[in-house]
């Protein structure tokens, strides 16, 4: 990662450790969300980083935009900063014109195009009460195409995922849309899997910030006359924590890398699978080692572990994946131990 690079991070990491505290955290309970964290990032060019420069954006690429969800999961950001910034990205891939206000996404079946206009109900779209746009897939008799619709004329029944998130009931009635020509399955695929590495680089943030709760908790809590971390159980279940954690972060490396070589075939698929696994052991361990206190609402661990079982079941999930590589081996002539030790060199 070049110094520039590294200088864009180091500001965003800034801005939401001042920003993003417990109580800002809170307030999506409360139906609210950090208007004064998005503002701040908009007005540092943040939002725009991966739009090119001739579309009035900063320049950057993919992998700077996931290191920056990455840090938005890290501090669990109430901002719809992964939903606008893959709103954009689709757009720009398809050819549509970026847009400058909140936007959201769904990928999902639901609305259908007739006469050029949109109608349908998609179901658990994030943050749309808050979003000024929707870019979504429509389905017509040519096939699906991506569109970007203004959700002015829209209805909108709110709702939340496990932690308080906005996921909302978007219904549409012959709106009118800006439209992609007819996507190719390679382009639909592509589409999903960077909305899965999305979601890989918030659940790395989400881990990577319970692994270092854990690890302070069990430092300050002190049991017997001395810290419970000097316990060999305890020291156990760090090790533990460490370990899904350091896998979390190889995963979302190696997404960034199969990203950066147009290498997205299985990459994403084998990552999202494994982030099952992390995110049981992780979220189970850590409450084990925080005991009570981590079960209350005062103290911070919930905001991470119950986005993490939110996130585990939204968008095109393991179950999706895992049935992508099955239908891949079935339909490819690979024997399964030759494709195992190809991938296995690969990595």
């Amino acid at each position: 990662m070049s110094e520039m690079k590294d200088m864009i991070l180091d500001v965003a990491e800034r801005m939401l450790k001042d920003y993003i505290t417990k109580d800002v955290v809170d307030i999506l309970e409360k139906g609210d969300w950090a208007k004064d964290a998005w503002n701040l990032f908009q007005d540092n060019g943040i939002i725009s980083v991966a739009i090119p420069e001739e579309h009035g954006g900063a320049g950057g690429d993919l992998e700077d935009l996931l290191n920056l969800v990455r840090l938005t999961g890290k501090y669990a950001a109430p901002i719809p900063f992964a939903e606008t910034t893959l709103a954009n990205f689709l757009l720009e891939t398809s050819n549509l014109t970026t847009v400058d206000k909140i936007a959201t996404y769904s990928l999902q079946e639901g609305f259908i195009l007739q006469n050029d206009q949109v109608s349908g109900t998609l179901h658990n779209v994030p943050w749309a009460r808050h979003a000024k746009y929707l870019v979504a897939f429509v389905k017509s008799n040519q096939g699906v195409q991506l569109a970007l619709i203004d959700l002015a004329d829209a209805t909108i029944q709110s709702s939340t995922n496990m932690a308080s998130e906005p996921r909302d009931t978007v219904t549409m009635s012959d709106a009118k849309a800006q439209l992609s020509p007819v996507l190719s399955e390679e382009q639909i695929f592509y589409a999903r899997s960077i909305e899965t590495a999305f979601k890989i680089a918030l659940m790395t943030g989400a881990i990577e910030k319970i692994n270092e709760l854990s690890v302070q908790y069990t430092k300050e809590r002190e049991q017997f006359g001395r810290p419970i971390h000097r316990f060999q159980l305890v020291q156990h279940q760090i090790v533990q924590l460490a370990g899904e954690t350091a896998i979390a972060i190889a995963a979302f490396n190696n997404v960034c890398a199969a990203i950066q070589s147009k290498n997205l075939l299985h990459e994403i698929a084998y990552a999202r699978i494994r982030f099952e696994d992390a995110i049981a052991t992780v979220t189970s361990v850590s409450h084990q080692l925080h005991a009570a206190i981590g079960m209350t609402h005062e103290y911070a661990l919930h905001q991470y572990t119950r986005r993490l079982w939110a996130w585990r079941d939204e968008g095109p999930n393991s179950d999706y994946w895992s049935e992508h590589i099955a239908n891949y081996l079935l339909n490819h002539d690979d024997k399964l131990w030759a494709y195992l030790t190809k991938t296995l060199e690969n990595s």
